[in-house]
This record gives structure tokens, C-alpha cells and sequence, in this order.
């Protein structure tokens, strides 16, 4: 879908204009702070000029470049694998978060948060090749239907936020996901859906050992990719400081932090503010996923850029475009 998109734009030239390659984006502020930076550190003329190998991108996944209500979309799966699995397990009747799955406790779900999402992924799949549940996750994601939208959860990916990687991707800069989302259920899907590359998608794990030409999954969680984690494993799996993030929650602040700490150039930082009950959700302070509350406050101070989704998408889904 995105490298058709994106095959398209270039089609045209490699000179795309922003216009062309943000056509979902209504003029305001947001698209000028977007256009401009990706103008400056483009040229070679300006002060901020950054070489290509140094445009380096990082991108949230949950909330940022799809939706997150009323939970994660991979707490959805894992859902509905511990239900299958349920009969196999009779100790999950009274081990929590598998007993919230059994009981059909959304809030106890969530009150798990990511740790819990992890052990439920990490437990309901323990002693699967990584290859087969991938496999797993492929089915799934392609007909599974999200409770709430009642379409596939591909269809819920946000187009504005498609056309910015596009764009970015277009003017030289790598992109990589960094989510608090499981590596090996991001992977499954988002080269396919993104056009980006498994290699360049970081995310939590959990423990894996190597077996008779595979890699096994285990029931111990590894490393949680959320809040303070994020810019240690950006350091670990990209080794340079990012010179643009982009968010949506508290838990991408630390990430945005970061790259804004970034001496050596010219960077930005976006929020993406849910604030459109009628197209998809409106949420920050008080929400029980994706809380944007100190990182508000913060990017307001700091002059970041903050994306009013009522206010600056034409449209927020990419089947909005075909009505």
C-alpha cells in the first residue's frame, strides 16, 4: 500500500513537491514546521544542511501511525490467542493477566499495560518458532476485524502520517520505528503495510534461544521499548541520535527528548494530539493508553510541533479517500 503510494509520488520526479507528497494535510502550521525543516536540512546551501546518511527518523507506532483505542491492537491479539489456547492452560483461570483475558476484564487487561501484553504474548506462544508466529500474526492482522471500526486493523492506519514517511523517505531520510509495540508482531506486518524494512523496526522482546536452525520464543519478557527505554534502544540498534521523532504519548517523550538534545543539527519533534472524537478518538491527559499529559506541556514550552487531528488532516483513514 505505502510503496505503491510512494512508486506513484515518484513517478512524477524525485522533485516531488510537498504539496504533491502531503495531500492529505490541510495548510497550517504543522505542514509549514514540516515543510520548512525538511527544506533547511536539505539544502546544501544552508546552515542546518544535514547529509543523507545522518537524516535520521524515528516514528511510535501505536497512537502515531495508526490507532490505539479502546487498546492495543496487538492486546487484541493476544486476546484471541489465549481464548484459543485457553483449554491447553488450565492455570490461567487464576494467574493474572491471563485470568482478566478469560474473564473478558478489559480494564484488568489494560491495567496490565505493555509488561502484561508482553507476558500474555510471551506465555501464549512459548516453544513457537519466531517464523511461525509471525506466520500467525499475518493470518490474523489480515482477518481479524477491530471491535470498534468494524474494519481489518490495516485499515487503520493513519494516511497523513503515511505521506510524512513517504516525503521524508523521499528527501533522504531513514526511517525507523521505535515502539513500545513486540518486535516480532511489529515485523509481521509493517514492511508489508509501511514500506519499512524489518531491520529498521525496534520494538520489546522477550527471551528467544536459538534451536536446530530456529529461534524460539520463551516466556520470560527481554527488554520493554517504552519511556526511558526508548532512546537506550535507539542507541543500541541505530547508534546515531535521531534529528526527528515523532510521538504521540508521555511514553515518546523521553524518545523526543533525545533527538532534541541532538548538538550536531537542526531537529524536530511531533506529537500527534488525538483530538477527533467523530473520525477516530479524541484523548490526552486522563486516557488509559496513550496518556499525553507532561509530554503536552513539554512540547508546548518547547515550541514543538503539536498536530491537531480535527484541525490539520483532511482525512485520517486511508479508505476515506475512496468516498
Amino acid at each position: 500500500m505505502k510503496q505503491l503510494l510512494l512508486g506513484l509520488i515518484l513517478s512524477f520526479g524525485v522533485f516531488a513537491t510537498a504539496s504533491d507528497m502531503l495531500p492529505s494535510w490541510n495548510e497550517g502550521q504543522s505542514k509549514i514546521d514540516i515543510i520548512n525543516y525538511v527544506k533547511t536540512v536539505t539544502d546544501k546551501n544552508s546552515i542546518n544542511f544535514i547529509p543523507a546518511e545522518d537524516r535520521i527518523a524515528v516514528f511510535d507506532n501505536d497512537g502515531t501511525l495508526w490507532s490505539e483505542q479502546p487498546a492495543y491492537f496487538q492486546l487484541f491479539f493476544a486476546i484471541d490467542t489465549v481464548r484459543a489456547l485457553a483449554p491447553k492452560h488450565p492455570e490461567w483461570k487464576t494467574t493474572e493477566p491471563f485470568k482478566s483475558v478469560l474473564e473478558n476484564n478489559m480494564q484488568g487487561i489494560v491495567d496490565s499495560g505493555k509488561e502484561g501484553l508482553l507476558k500474555i504474548i510471551a506465555a501464549s506462544h512459548s516453544g513457537m518458532d519466531a517464523a511461525a508466529f509471525r506466520d500467525e500474526v499475518n493470518v490474523w492482522i489480515k482477518t481479524a476485524e477491530h471491535p470498534v471500526k468494524h474494519r481489518p486493523y490495516t485499515d487503520l492506519i493513519f494516511q497523513p502520517m503515511m505521506e510524512l514517511i513517504d516525503y521524508l523517505e523521499a528527501n533522504g531520510f531513514k526511517v525507523f520505528i521505535v515502539s513500545g509495540g513486540g518486535i516480532d508482531f511489529m515485523r509481521a506486518f509493517i514492511p508489508e503495510v509501511y514500506g519499512i524494512p524489518s531491520e529498521r523496526i525496534i520494538g520489546s522482546t522477550g527471551k528467544v534461544h536459538y534451536e536446530d536452525g530456529k529461534i524460539i520464543k520463551e516466556t520470560k519478557v527481554n527488554f520493554i521499548d517504552d519511556k526511558e527505554m526508548k532512546p537506550v534502544a535507539i542507541y543500541y540498534n541505530i547508534g546515531k541520535r535521531p534529528i526527528a521523532a515523532f510521538g504521540n504519548s508521555d511514553g515518546d517523550l523521553a524518545m523526543m527528548q533525545y533527538t532534541d538534545a541532538n548538538q550536531n543539527a537542526k531537529t524536530l519533534q511531533l506529537y500527534v494530539h488525538h483530538t477527533d472524537a467523530k473520525r477516530e478518538w479524541a484523548y490526552d491527559r486522563k486516557s488509559h493508553i496513550g496518556q499525553l499529559n507532561k509530554g503536552l506541556d513539554y512540547a508546548k514550552i518547547h515550541h514543538w510541533t503539536i498536530v491537531d487531528m480535527k484541525q490539520d488532516w483532511k482525512v485520517v483513514y486511508p479508505f476515506e479517500l475512496k468516498k
